[in-house]
């Protein structure tokens, strides 16, 4: 899977889910008001959808629920507002509502499992690892891993503080904290991710001394 770029994976080119995403990916570019908002925005929905095709396919889930957990990650932040405001719930339903207007015929069936899965990536986690599907960890898994991408200065320090209305500096420090408390639930995420959360805290370390230099 290695060089696999979003069009290749929304394609199904593959053939490891069913089907192919085309139809959602234009039911989000033309309908989602969420789209250019500074953190909760297309590239963080792609990036998700990106990590949950890794994680399913190395944990070689069945194509059915292959393409629900890929149907979750298109649409875990439809129509958010780009405001954090303490009421991720409402974020969670409006995605939901969305879900449930877009959702094509063949998905119908197992709308149930893909709402589920959305809901656990409410933040703060309320929904118990114990009672999690394997699915629903990837996407809560691939979710909170944003921070450990190479475009988080961008996406988290300036476009989730923006959202959060706090400073860079103040969104390194909760980072700092942020990374240091979270878990990974599902073994591919642990496996992928845990390396990068510690080179990432210390990498934070290093840029608020930075900052803090001749001061």
């Amino acid at each position: 899977m290695p060089g696999l770029t979003i069009t290749q994976i929304i394609s199904g080119a593959e053939g490891t889910y069913e089907g192919n995403l085309k139809a959602y990916f234009k039911i989000i570019f033309e309908n989602a008001s969420n789209l250019a908002n500074p953190y909760h925005n297309l590239r963080h929905m792609l990036y998700v959808t990106e990590q949950c095709y890794c994680g399913a396919s190395r944990h070689h889930i069945k194509p059915r629920d292959f393409r629900n957990l890929l149907v979750s990650a298109l649409f875990h932040d439809f129509n958010h507002s780009g405001s954090i405001n303490g009421h991720d719930d409402l974020e969670i339903e409006m995605a939901i509502r969305a879900l449930r207007k877009y959702i094509l015929p063949e998905d119908v069936l197992f709308i149930r499992y893909i709402e589920d899965d959305i809901r656990a990536t409410q933040f703060p986690h309320i929904v118990n690892e114990s009672v999690m599907s394997l699915n629903a960890k990837i996407l809560r898994d691939s979710d909170i891993s944003q921070g450990l991408d190479d475009e988080y200065l961008q996406q988290i320090v300036f476009g989730l503080g923006k959202e959060m209305r706090i400073t860079p500096r103040e969104m390194l420090q909760m980072q700092e904290k942020f990374l240091s408390r979270i878990e990974f639930a599902s073994a591919w995420g642990k496996v992928k991710f845990e390396p990068r959360r510690l080179q990432r805290i210390n990498e934070v370390k290093t840029l608020l001394e930075m900052l803090e230099e001749g001061e």
